[in-house]
């Protein structure tokens, strides 16, 4: 399915005279509106392709239907996403789940859709069909030498999967840990995964980044092999300059302080990407902002803050990926909502300013400091994202146009209403 211009234009056209009023009003009190919405429009989040279905939880799934049924209709679901918000302009792929038979028809079918290939992901954390050996005791950390070079050799397959496709990152998250003590040796486990992690960076081409991400628990309980940013931070630093450790906003325990791990990760030029979510108790993969769009928030003001000091492009300088898991909501919907969470945060973050932070930080001044941060937080920055889509060709109010032309009633009448995503 693929939307129509006229059909973007029409929408708009109906709505335009109000945006324009809103725009208007924002403007008037926002410096540099007009380059923070050329700031907006740069600014892409690649969409991960295992979060175009239902994802479900250990107890269930509640498929919708019109779900994709292989990587060409993934990719042009992340189409219609980036028709609407113009700025989903990136897939992150999750290899076997996503292996193309096609590269070269894959690669045409995402430029016809303006859809570049992100960060390419391995996948270790379960067996896959007729695979030779088990993960069940972890992939990389395992006590079988045999286990971890079929995690490597994997690993290796992925990188060229990426190559043909064009991707320039490889993304590695491992289950590997325990979930009973003295079940395995914590200094032997982290070694074995050095070893094999620094097979896989060698093959690396020299334009490619490693992403090395990092999970406090699940699914194991009592360990993680890659528990933490400093366990994270330690791999990066040994493996070498294209390492990097990636931060998932969901992978911490309960009240972890995300931005100062930010702030410090990107200080020591380690900090490589995000993956985009939102958690209540654990790795909930909830919506972005849905939950805590103050932190999120926060998160970005260290971003800019540390981004400028080092010169870095806020587009491209970072991988920006959201990683999420869907059972109740329309998977494209909450994506929809995702993007433009992000871009809130990323915006309201640009209005702060930085200059009067510093000299309110400088004189222990906690009371001011703490006014202009919070008043970024409190401005409404949505007509902003809209005029940007709009100068962009796409649409003032997304999810109302998802809903007026009912895209998901015409993905279930060209896919079914049974069909399920594949991978998660």
């Amino acid at each position: 399915m693929e939307i129509d211009q006229s059909q973007i234009e029409n929408h708009n056209q109906k709505r335009l005279a109000e945006h324009k009023k809103k725009f208007a009003s924002t403007a008037d009190g926002t410096p540099s509106v007009d380059r923070l919405v050329q700031k907006l429009k740069a600014f892409q989040i690649a969409i991960p392709s295992w979060a175009l279905g239902t994802g479900g939880t250990r107890f269930g799934r509640f498929p919708g239907g019109g779900e994709p049924r292989n990587l060409e209709e993934k990719i042009e679901d992340i189409g219609l996403l980036h028709a609407l918000n113009k700025s989903s302009g990136a897939i992150s792929l999750h290899i076997p789940w996503d292996i193309p038979t096609d590269p070269k028809a894959i690669k045409d079918l995402a430029a016809h859709h303006g859809i570049r290939f992100d960060a390419m992901n391995s996948n270790t954390f379960q067996d896959q069909k007729d695979q030779k050996l088990s993960y069940k005791f972890g992939s990389l950390q395992h006590v079988n030498r045999a286990v971890r070079q079929q995690a490597i050799a994997h690993n290796l397959e992925v990188i060229k999967h990426g190559i043909a496709l064009g991707s320039k990152s490889l993304t590695v998250w491992l289950s590997d840990g325990s979930s009973f003590p003295g079940q395995l040796n914590f200094r032997k486990a982290f070694q074995n995964t050095l070893d094999g992690l620094k097979e896989i960076y060698s093959a690396l081409p020299s334009d490619w980044k490693m992403f090395v991400e990092y999970k406090a628990f699940e699914p194991n309980f009592y360990s993680m092999t890659v528990g933490d940013w400093g366990q994270s931070l330690l791999y990066a630093n040994k493996l070498g300059p294209k390492a990097f450790t990636l931060v998932d906003l969901g992978h911490h325990l309960p009240n972890a302080n995300i931005e100062q791990i930010v702030s410090l990760l990107l200080m020591e030029g380690k900090l490589g990407g995000f993956h985009f979510n939102d958690s209540k108790y654990g790795d909930d993969d909830l919506t972005v902002g849905s939950i805590n769009p103050y932190q999120l928030f926060l998160i970005f003001n260290e971003l800019i803050e540390g981004m400028d000091n080092k010169g870095m492009d806020h587009a491209t300088g970072l991988g920006w990926m959201i990683d999420a898991s869907h059972n109740l909501k329309d998977p494209l919907e909450d994506l929809l909502q995702s993007v433009e969470a992000i871009k809130i945060a990323y915006v309201q973050a640009l209005l702060i300013d930085q200059k009067k932070l510093a000299d309110a930080q400088v004189n222990n001044d906690v009371v001011s400091a703490q006014e202009i941060i919070q008043s970024a937080f409190r401005a409404d920055v949505r007509s902003l994202l809209a005029e940007a889509r709009l100068n962009a060709g796409g649409v003032l109010n997304p999810i109302e146009f998802f809903r007026e032309v009912k895209v998901r009633d015409q993905l279930i009448s060209e896919r079914g209403s049974k069909s399920m995503a594949t991978g998660l």
